[in-house]
């Protein structure tokens, strides 16, 4: 195992631990790069960034090849020492490697070997529309998830999809909570990528895949909130403070009681009080 790799500046402790366990297989290994970060323990989004930095530093090398009948395959490559392209192509063509290595000398076990074992695929005879070559694996399917797909499904009457793709689903939003999301989070997010409600979904396990499929950081916690505003002023309605009069009028009269009177200044004005001369 070269020094350069367990000391290398721009290689994570993921990236050093995916290369050299690949490296310590015996020469007859086909397992993929997916199954040794299962079985390390490293997870969807740390594989990716690793699988990102080996290729960058020349340590990987993926090729998409088509194969009898329009399918297609993945061929993989790992190094124990970073090559170019060109050496990479000569030694997947089973060529002799021309040049030094960029960094050391191998010891041990030749540069290169294929960990992963040509997969053949049925899809569509396009190779610039493939995706990326070996996909990582998806995460697994818990209770928490089905839970939360079966709470999405019944935000919108147009969220029928078919019952294949529920474990797609409860896959995808298993990763949402996994990273730390909360379900309501995960539910509003689904709810604002949402067509306008006067507009038809055609696919709707589709749609919900796409929204889905990638994964933001979760919200981090302890962070301070902005306070909340303050509560609306209450004020006494002015028509609480008035009183029907008990007088004779055409329509209900309201006014404001200076005590207990029962009659407004109109009334009192023409009440004769008890007692009293009359002119």
């Amino acid at each position: 195992m070269p020094n350069e790799i367990l000391r290398h500046p721009r290689l994570s402790s993921d990236a050093v631990r995916l290369l050299t366990w690949q490296l310590s297989l015996p020469d007859d290994a086909k397992d993929p790069l997916s199954k040794t970060a299962r079985q390390a323990g490293i997870g969807k989004c740390a594989f990716n960034r690793a699988k990102g930095e080996l290729k960058r530093e020349g340590y990987l090398y993926e090729w998409r090849q088509q194969g009898v009948r329009g399918l297609w395959s993945t061929v993989q490559l790992v190094s124990n020492v970073p090559l170019k392209p060109e050496q990479a192509l000569a030694l997947r063509d089973g060529a002799p490697a021309g040049g030094d290595p960029a960094a050391g000398e191998p010891t041990g076990r030749t540069v290169g070997r294929h960990p992963e074992k040509p997969v053949l695929e049925n899809i569509p005879h396009h190779p610039e529309a493939l995706l990326e070559a070996e996909a990582p694996e998806a995460p697994a399917v818990t209770e928490a998830g089905r839970q939360l797909i079966s709470t999405i499904l019944d935000l919108e009457p147009r969220l029928r999809v078919p019952r294949g793709i529920l474990p797609q689903l409860a896959a995808l939003a298993s990763a949402w909570l996994e990273a730390g999301h909360t379900p309501g989070g995960v539910r509003a997010h689904v709810q604002r990528s949402l067509p306008g409600p006067k507009q038809p979904i055609h696919r709707p396990g589709g749609l919900l895949r796409y929204i889905l499929s990638d994964v933001p950081p979760a919200p981090v916690e302890g962070r301070v909130l902005p306070p909340p505003p303050p509560p609306p002023r209450t004020r006494t309605a002015r028509i609480a403070q008035l009183r029907e009069c008990e007088g004779v009028h055409t329509q209900a009269r309201l006014f404001r009681p200076e005590g207990e009177e029962e009659f407004c200044g109109e009334c009192l004005r023409g009440r004769v009080p008890d007692g009293a001369a009359r002119l």
